[in-house]
């Protein structure tokens, strides 16, 4: 008897790829394969995909670029799903009587960031320094320099992979929250109109420059997937203030450490683990409950392996 893995792989022929190395896509740079990977370029696609998906039992995990994803090392038994060339588009109003953008889930914030400022349209600039996507940034209502996405969001278009359905939906519905939403794993943001303001792009560009040069000073590069824990108190306790409180910097398991330069950062070296990293993620946790008193949160997303069964 066929496996559901080997129904699924027929099921989509030439739209999978079989042992891909996932890893690849994420910035962690780390981690095992996915049984199986398609990168869709059209909704149907994603239609098709997700109905065999549903129809086998076999899970379906959707990523952007990767940058909150943390594949374990061993194999992961599912389909594993990126976003194409419709999920890339920027709609930016060209008339200053209407001030809403329109962008795919897969666009990186930083290009909607550099987009709208150029144009004069301000509200966007802080995302320039967040690696994400879209999509993700919905999800986990990603934010930075004091905004977020909910501060200029106006609506989403998601699709459910369990149901097959698309809907519009406005963002009071969203349970946006910091660092969160009440979005379910079977929820794929398609793309969403955000309000912005109209201004003076030299400001907007300035604005992002700053912002850019400060990541430079005061964040590291290399394989890591940003800020790992969220700040248990927004704007009073930090994450990384309690990390570094417990003296944890450079602290090292195998082939993955907290970052010198940042500790709410936690770097992967080329050719690493997965399971490093999450043991020095665990680590930290562990240290800073007993020592602090706060039990801190991943914003990283782990995607689990699992045994696949006939």
């Amino acid at each position: 008897m066929k496996t559901k893995l080997e129904r699924a792989a027929e099921a989509l022929g030439d739209l999978a790829q079989r042992h891909f190395p996932v890893a690849s896509l994420t910035t962690y740079k780390v981690g095992g394969t996915a049984a199986l990977f398609c990168r869709v370029d059209e909704l149907s696609t994603l239609q098709k995909v997700s109905a065999v998906s549903q129809e086998l039992s076999v899970e379906m995990v959707v990523i952007g670029r990767g940058s909150n994803s943390l594949f374990c090392d061993a194999e992961f038994e599912g389909v594993v799903v990126q976003l194409g060339e419709f999920a890339q588009h920027v709609d930016v109003p060209t008339s200053s009587e209407n001030s809403r953008v329109i962008a795919g889930s897969g666009v990186a914030l930083p290009v909607l960031a550099r987009r709208t400022a150029a144009v004069g349209l301000r509200g966007f600039e802080w995302a320039v320094g967040v690696p994400g996507t879209i999509g993700g940034a919905i999800k986990m209502n990603a934010g930075g320099h004091g905004s977020d996405i909910a501060g200029s969001l106006v609506s989403a278009r998601i699709f459910s992979s369990r149901t097959g359905e698309l809907h519009e939906i406005e963002k009071s519905e969203l349970g946006l929250r910091f660092r969160g939403s009440s979005l379910p794993d079977e929820a794929v943001v398609i793309d969403a109109v955000f309000e912005l303001a109209w201004g003076d792009s030299r400001d907007a560009l300035e604005v992002i420059d700053e912002i850019v040069k400060w990541r430079r000073e005061n964040q590291p590069g290399g394989q890591n997937a940003g800020s790992v824990f969220v700040n248990p108190v927004p704007g009073e306790i930090a994450a990384g203030e309690l990390i570094d409180r417990c003296g944890l910097r450079g602290f090292r398991i195998g082939t993955a450490e907290v970052s010198m330069k940042h500790a709410n950062f936690i770097q992967a070296d080329p050719g690493g683990r997965a399971s490093d990293v999450i043991a020095v993620m665990d680590h930290v946790k562990k240290v800073v409950q007993q020592e602090c008193g706060y039990g801190l949160r991943s914003e990283v997303r782990l995607i689990e392996s699992k045994k696949e069964t006939a």
